[in-house]
């Protein structure tokens, strides 16, 4: 039986969410599940030599199962990477995200590292909060956009798109959207064509013709 999906953020959730990161590298990191949709543990992966500002993309060389796959970096996303990177500091670390502080610093940060600052920022938001609930909302807000499932697919590194479309049974918006969008469609041809009420006119010589032949 699969684990349920974890709750989506709503628009005004992330917008909270946002507004309280004041950390350059937590907002990098952040930005990076929540726009590209990578795992927490392909996140404490990541490398230097991974990142392709200039084309936008973020080769995942660590993803799970072993498999590699490339991602994109929305506009917001590379802002907060490059505002990162301009105080990250030089270090021989081939890591982006390091620890800031205590004797582990200017080491990679690890996974729980990671969801120990998202945990600090649920607590300071009031939010429900967790690593994966950022690559969902992610999937979400793509399927919501008309994205197609092939391409979140792909964009997430699923091995089947069952699993995908797991997204698409708790994202309610696309289907009242498509539902409304195709029914506008449907009156208009109908309005067109032959109208919808009953001719009464016609029915009722229908029953008097009955009336004469009985």
């Amino acid at each position: 039986m699969s684990r349920p999906l974890p709750r989506h953020l709503r628009d005004e959730e992330v917008s909270v969410l946002l507004g309280r990161i004041t950390k350059p590298r937590d907002k990098a990191m952040v930005m990076v599940m929540l726009r590209c949709g990578l795992r927490v543990e392909e996140l404490a992966r990541l490398q230097l030599a991974d990142l392709d500002l200039r084309q936008r993309r973020i080769f995942v060389r660590h993803a799970k199962g072993g498999k590699q796959r490339v991602v994109y970096i929305s506009n917001d996303a590379k802002h907060a990477l490059v505002d990162y990177l301009r105080v990250r500091g030089a270090s021989r670390t081939r890591g982006i995200f390091l620890v800031e502080k205590g004797e582990f610093k200017g080491n990679p940060i690890s996974v729980r590292g990671i969801q120990k600052r998202i945990e600090y920022y649920a607590q300071k938001t009031g939010l429900r909060i967790c690593c994966h609930q950022l690559r969902h909302t992610m999937a979400t807000q793509l399927l919501n956009a008309e994205a197609e499932v092939v391409t979140i697919q792909d964009l997430l590194g699923h091995s089947g798109i069952s699993t995908t479309e797991r997204y698409c049974t708790v994202s309610n918006i696309k289907v009242m959207r498509d539902y409304f969008k195709a029914m506008e469609v449907v009156m208009k041809r109908t309005s067109r064509g032959v109208s919808l009420k009953p001719n009464l006119s016609l029915d009722k010589n229908k029953e008097l013709g009955k009336d004469n032949n009985a």
